[in-house]
Order: structure tokens, then sequence, then C-alpha cells
């Protein structure tokens, strides 16, 4: 059997130059197909099964290219053993391995971006999911990458480098204002004077949820759904009000107020209870603080206090403030509390002729 096979190899010479390389890659594509047939749904689940998350990200970015690096690989190895079409067969493997650092290159760029999102999100830190440090973070991976293809192609990157640097100053000259920008929105984002998702109120009296941080401009999204774009320079300078930094629940103050024969005693005690029904009733309540009632001022024509309740962020309180009004009037108006309003006596006199 050997011996036809050699007989049939020496009938037909470039059979036998071609075989040897196409039989890599056949048994490359083979062992991919096996791979992602068989061992890649193992390995699928014993991640799904992990409460460590960091593994899910590695194996999803790592598992749609492992087809192609093994192709990639075995073509290169090919590719290395028809010396007789030199230099051909050395363009081959070049574009091989180019291609594979190029694979591996967007798959750590990807992989990197959702490592720091996940970490970011079990750390409580919200920047990195923006547009700006995600950007940074994969043109920096993306242009390592691209250093070390030229470096291994026998291309110097030092005069590369120099020329980038002299070339730099003069963009960053002719693009001040955006790079004023752009270093802002990073001191917005290091600093987290304001955060995704974050309600924040303008030293100019804009209002609105933080939706993005971009290499030029914040965008804030208004509760009336209106998109404002904030230049990160204004924002970085601007005094701004920050309504979830600390603490993202809402402190709500209802000002009340009783007549002056009211029993003090009941006033509180209803107060209290309708003010605990609301927190109970309403998802928009924050149920880790109780209501408190506390009377302050003595007024011309009553006795008034103010109710202190929580909500579970800034805008959550209108519906509190709604509710709270509704089941304390009529509670007041069961138990014979009045609820006074001003009244005056109006003295006329008049001059006798």
């Amino acid at each position: 059997m050997m011996e036809q096979i050699k007989e049939y190899l020496e009938m037909y010479p470039l059979l036998n130059i071609w075989l040897p390389p196409m039989i890599t890659v056949a048994i490359g594509i083979l062992a991919g197909w096996v791979f992602k047939s068989f061992i890649h749904s193992r390995v699928k689940k014993l991640t799904s099964k992990t409460q460590w998350k960091y593994d899910d990200i590695i194996f999803t970015a790592i598992s749609t290219r492992i087809v192609l690096w093994f192709f990639l690989v075995v073509l290169y190895i090919a590719a290395g053993d028809l010396e007789i079409y030199a230099p051909y067969n050395e363009y081959v493997a070049k574009i091989a391995i180019t291609l594979m650092m190029l694979s591996v290159t967007m798959a750590s760029s990807t992989m990197t971006i959702d490592l720091l999102n996940e970490w970011s999100a079990s750390k409580g830190s919200r920047f990195p999911s923006t547009a700006i440090f995600s950007n940074l973070a994969r043109i920096t991976i993306i242009a390592i990458g691209l250093m070390i293809i030229l470096q291994s192609f026998g291309i110097s990157i030092a005069p590369i480098l120099t020329a980038l640097g002299v070339g730099g100053l003069a963009v960053s000259l002719a693009l001040k204002d955006t790079l004023s920008d752009f270093f802002a929105g990073l001191h917005i984002l290091l600093s987290q004077k304001v955060r995704i998702g974050d309600f924040v109120q303008l030293e100019s009296g804009e209002m609105g949820y933080i939706s993005n941080i971009t290499w030029r401009n914040t965008t804030m999204v208004e509760r009336a759904n209106n998109v404002i774009s904030i230049p990160n320079n204004k924002l970085s300078q601007s005094i701004t009000k920050n309504f979830d930094l600390k603490d993202t629940s809402y402190s709500i103050k209802i000002p009340v107020g009783v007549a002056y024969d009211s029993d003090l005693e009941q006033v509180e005690r209803v107060t209290m209870e309708v003010a605990q029904s609301v927190i109970d009733d309403l998802d928009e309540a924050n149920k880790d603080y109780d209501p408190i009632v506390r009377f302050q001022v003595f007024d011309d024509s009553s006795i008034n206090f103010t109710v202190y309740m929580r909500a579970g962020r800034y805008g959550d309180h209108h519906p509190m403030i709604h509710e709270f009004i509704k089941h304390l009037h009529k509670r007041f108006d069961e138990e014979g509390i009045e609820i006074p309003f001003p009244m005056r006596t109006v003295v006329q006199k008049s001059s006798s002729e």
C-alpha cells in the first residue's frame, strides 16, 4: 500500500508538494471543530455554574474566535512547508500571523473592557461604563497590538513614536479646546463628581439624569425627557448639586398647620399613622426611614409643624406628597382636627363731613 502511494506521488510531483500542507490545514480545521463541538460546550457549562462572573467574560471573548485561531495557526505552519514557493509562502505566513495578532488584540480589548465594567459594578463605581473610558481603553490596547505587529515585521517603532510625539504637539495646539474637554471628562470620571445615572442640578438651574460622558460632552436627560449636552470643561468647573452621590434617597419636608385649640398629642399620633401608611403602601418610599413630626412655629392663625419622610430618590417624592395630603386631609376631617386658614378683620372708618 505504501509503495503504491509513493509511486502515485512520484507521478504527480505537485501533489507531493501540496499534500503535506493540505493535510496540516485539514488536521487544524478538524481539531478546531472537535474543540468547538465537545470541549467548548463542556467548558461553557462549567463557567455558567460558577458564581464568579469573570470566567464567563473571558470565555465569551475567546470562544467566538477559537476556530479562526486554529485555522490561522495551521495556515502559518503549512505555509512554512512550501519552501519552493518562496517568498510567496512567507507572505502567506506573515498574513496569517498578522491576522492572528489582530484577532488576539480585538479579543483582549473586548475582554479587558468587560472585565473593567464587571469590576466597577462590583465596587459600586460606574465610570468604566462610560463611552470615554471604554474608548480610551480600547484605543490603548489596539495601539499596543499594532506596535507588536510592526515589531514582529522588523519595523522599528522608535521613529514612529518620535514622529507621533512631534505631530502630537502640533495637533494639541490645534485641538486645544477639544483636548481640554477630553481631560476634563477624565477628571470628572476619576473624581466621580458625577456618575452615570446620578440626578444632578447644575449651577445654571438645569436638572436631570447623567446618561453618558463622552470625550467631548456630558449628556443629561431632564425628567421631561429633554436632552442637554454640556461641554466637559464647563461641567468640571461648574458648581453642581448631586442628589445621588452619597445617598440616593431624597428627604421630603411637608409643612402643615392646625388650629390653636387642637390636641397636639392627637395631631402628632394621627399624622404619624398617615405618614407610616403612605410609606408602607408606596414603592417610591424609602422604607428604611421612619417618618418624623416636629412642631415648629406659633403662626398667626395656626400651630405649624413639618412632616419628614424619605423617597427612594429624587422624583419619587411627588406621588408621596400627593397621597399624604389626601390621606391626612381625610383623617383630620374624621378626627375633628381643624386645618385653619388665615382670617383678617377689616375695620373701615368713614370720615364725617
